[in-house]
């Protein structure tokens, strides 16, 4: 039994067939089976199944948690599901779970809740403390790491000695999950420094803790960005970063865990902003949703190609007398999309992890510019062999010739555009998506039909 426990928390992977055995329990009233197949899941397995499940059948397998995993899967809930899960409890039921939640993930919870309720909910929780931290916490701006930090943690005052230490210690563990770091304060509550468990260790009894804790010590403060936590935390290898007031007092701490929730909300941001699409979605929202999100950009796109259609009408007599150069159109305007996304995803990815600063940035340009070039010149000689090949020689002049210069022309805008987003503000991800693509699918064109035009006559 015990291995078949141990093959389930190692082996879980969520599949429909899991999920339609627990709605059939769960529509069987088979306490037997949830209890032996769902209660022995972790807490993030639990939740992930609960997402499938519909709002009924959601609360019914809520209900058969305890009192410890309850608060565990509410915080690794999505959200949606999660916001309909809770409309279904009494405001006393929902303080009932925030009351057992770590703060910052109550303050999560509890922020996802009309305003209205959010206060009802808060004068019922019984942890007057937790409530009061709880209020705190989602006063904080959204993104920043006041936002993100959780109240619980272990700190000790630098006149303390050893022993007062531990003692204080082992009062203080009783509301924290996981101790990672001892905080050393002064009598105003301001951070000193941190405290290494192994020097608390082999330290006499009565030497007192501002003889041997660490000053040296990375914090941020609550007006910081969630991007700034990241940068740190990755940057140093913390597992956790105390929280400073903007008068030093320590108010909290953000642990690595969060750091990687951020992490995946952006890497998802980002790509939703690489594909085009403008508004945060979920697949389980309404169409009208859905369809908001990405008709904006479909729009920008669709604009591009009218552009790119009166261009080429532009040149129709031209095309009449060599239609031979219609053939290439789409590889001009695939070549250079492809091109300038490439050069974008890299700037993009630069910029995100901090590896581009100002004194390396015309270096990064004209690296892309030296790499666009070769491309340029093996993909224009293999182009132009080929049109050789099958028309004449004017022909593979001018698709080898232009194609040349639009992949030039791709990578200084799949560099520059993203640059220039980003030194004003705008998310350079944007870039990477139809933007970029459209504007060289008409750069593309019109150096195309420009390059014809002089060759022709010259020929």
């Amino acid at each position: 039994m015990f291995l078949l426990i141990l093959q389930q928390f190692m082996q879980f992977e969520l599949t429909t067939e899991i999920v339609n055995k627990i709605k059939s329990a769960i529509k069987d009233n088979n306490l037997v089976y949830l209890n032996t197949e769902l209660l022995q899941l972790y807490p993030q397995d639990i939740a992930q199944i609960i997402n499938q499940l519909d709002v009924e059948e959601a609360r019914f397998a809520y209900d058969l948690l305890d009192e410890e995993a309850g608060p565990k899967v509410l915080a690794e809930m999505d959200e949606d599901r999660r916001e309909q899960l809770l409309a279904s409890y009494s405001t006393k039921e929902i303080a009932e779970q925030l009351d057992n939640m770590n703060s910052d993930d109550a303050a999560d919870v509890i922020a996802e809740l009309p305003q209205n309720i959010q206060e009802e909910v808060l004068s019922q929780i019984e942890d007057i403390e937790q409530a009061s931290d709880i209020a705190e916490l989602i006063q904080f701006e959204e993104g920043t790491a006041g936002s993100l930090m959780a109240k619980e943690l272990i700190s000790v005052y630098s006149f303390e000695t050893v022993n007062q230490c531990i003692e204080e210690i082992r009062k203080q563990t009783d509301n924290t999950e996981m101790m990672y770091a001892i905080y050393v304060v002064d009598n105003n509550e301001r951070l000193l420094g941190v405290l290494p468990l192994k020097k608390l260790i082999i330290s006499h009894p009565l030497a007192r803790v501002e003889e041997i804790y660490d000053p040296d010590l990375r914090y941020v403060k609550t007006s910081a960005t969630s991007l700034e936590v990241v940068e740190i935390m990755q940057k140093y290898d913390l597992v956790a970063l105390p929280v400073i007031d903007q008068l030093g007092r320590l108010v909290g701490r953000i642990m690595i865990d969060d750091v990687v929730d951020v992490i995946k909300e952006t890497a998802d941001e980002n790509i939703a902003r690489m594909s085009g699409l403008s508004d945060d979605v979920d697949s389980n929202d309404n169409l009208w949703v859905i369809s908001r999100a990405r008709i904006p950009w479909l729009l920008v796109g669709m604009c591009g190609g009218i552009v790119g259609s009166r261009i080429i009408g532009a040149y129709e007599e031209h095309i009449k007398i060599h239609p031979e150069m219609a053939f290439f159109i789409p590889l001009i305007g695939a070549t250079g999309g492809n091109v300038g996304v490439q050069s974008s995803a890299i700037i993009v990815q630069g910029l995100a992890n901090n590896t581009l600063i100002g004194s390396n940035i015309p270096q990064k340009l004209l690296k892309e510019l030296g790499v666009g070039l070769l491309n340029g010149i093996i993909c224009s000689g293999l182009i132009f062999a080929y049109a050789y090949v099958i028309e004449d020689f004017r022909l593979a002049a001018t698709v080898s010739i232009a194609l040349l210069t639009v992949v030039l022309c791709a990578s200084f805008l799949g560099t520059f555009v993203p640059l220039t987003m980003n030194r004003f503000k705008i998310n350079p991800a944007l870039a990477t998506g139809p933007f970029v693509t459209t504007l060289n699918d008409i750069i593309g064109i019109t150096i195309y039909f420009l390059t014809g035009r002089l060759l022709y006559s010259i020929f």
